[in-house]
């Protein structure tokens, strides 16, 4: 029997036999909700912030006369592009599964983090191309008022601190999409860091302080830029888990009572989960009951603590 489009996350056995998940229904769900709930709430609060600074380094950007505070201004609008597709995402990705996607829809956080690494990379390129015109043209910066440098290191703090929020809340959920946005704060901490430089160089005189600055944070983040991309695509090919939750999974299924022993432990990413597949070694006269009862409690021992979303065995007769 194949399984239902729209069946909560199962695994099944090599004749094909879906079976109710070792995992609690109720705890699977309460955890995809806190998941939506977080990525939700907290890419608002990147909203919010990001909207607030970008219209206030505006303003004073027009009055104290800085091109790069206005520049800084138009980088911080960009994150709100990045907001909006974790917001995209967030709503798709945690779609149960259907006809068209019989394993969900957790690929679209890995997309998701594939754009924002884009984006990242076009802002380092760019970063670094207006850098090295600044250089050849050999023009100074224009004299600018001391308020603009006030704006710049405010802005510096709060996206740091914005920063440090969006990690935490990733890091809480354990997803890859909200790590790169909070990533993408951080390289906007790093774009008022250059032009807190370039205003504190203008006011000292050394120009050339400021296109130097801004060519080595560009280098920085066209390269975490290119890390993310490298990533996403990894995981787009079917990459599996690294060595020690790989390990981990092995060491509980080969634990499990009954079983003589496993082979050919397979896995791939789905989004932020995990896909398994497995050969369990089983007593050759034991009847198809009994394996499928340790199967169960195989597929249950390997679900416990780990971001698993399916596991497909099979039985070898020992």
């Amino acid at each position: 029997m194949s399984p239902l489009p729209h069946s909560d996350p199962k695994y099944r056995d090599s004749a094909g036999h879906h079976h109710p998940t070792a995992k609690k229904p109720g705890a699977t769900m309460a955890q995809n909700n806190e998941r939506v709930r977080v990525a939700r709430v907290s890419t608002w609060v990147s909203v919010t912030v990001n909207f607030s600074l970008s219209v206030l380094q505006i303003i004073i950007g027009i009055i104290a006369q800085s091109q790069a505070l206005i520049a800084d201004a138009v980088h911080t609008l960009s994150d709100l592009v990045s907001d909006f597709a974790v917001l995209f995402a967030n709503k798709h990705a945690n779609k149960g599964p259907d006809k068209n996607h019989q394993y969900g829809h957790q690929r679209f956080e890995t997309l998701a983090s594939l754009g924002i690494g884009i984006l990242l990379l076009l802002v380092g390129v760019e970063m670094i191309w207006a850098a090295g015109k600044s250089v050849q043209s050999g023009q100074s910066i224009a004299l600018v008022h001391y308020s603009a440098l006030i704006i710049a290191l405010a802005t510096l703090v709060g996206k740091e601190l914005l920063f440090r929020y969006l990690l935490k809340q990733a890091e809480k959920v354990r997803s890859s999409m909200l790590v790169a946005n909070a990533w993408h704060s951080r390289s906007d901490a790093a774009s008022s860091l250059i032009v807190a430089i370039g205003i504190l160089a203008n006011m000292a005189g050394f120009t050339w302080a400021d296109p130097v600055a801004a060519l080595i944070v560009g280098l920085m983040i066209s390269r975490m830029g290119l890390k993310f991309i490298w990533s996403t695509l990894n995981d787009l090919t079917d990459r599996s888990v690294d060595a020690e939750t790989y390990q981990r999974i092995h060491d509980k299924l080969a634990g499990t009572p009954g079983l003589l022993g496993i082979h050919d432990l397979k896995t791939r990413k789905m989004g932020d989960m995990i896909l398994v597949e497995v050969h369990l070694e089983l007593p050759a006269n034991m009847t198809i009951a009994e394996g499928h009862e340790i199967s169960e409690e195989a597929c249950r021992r390997a679900m416990v603590d780990e971001d698993i979303l399916d596991i497909t065995t099979h039985f070898d007769p020992h």
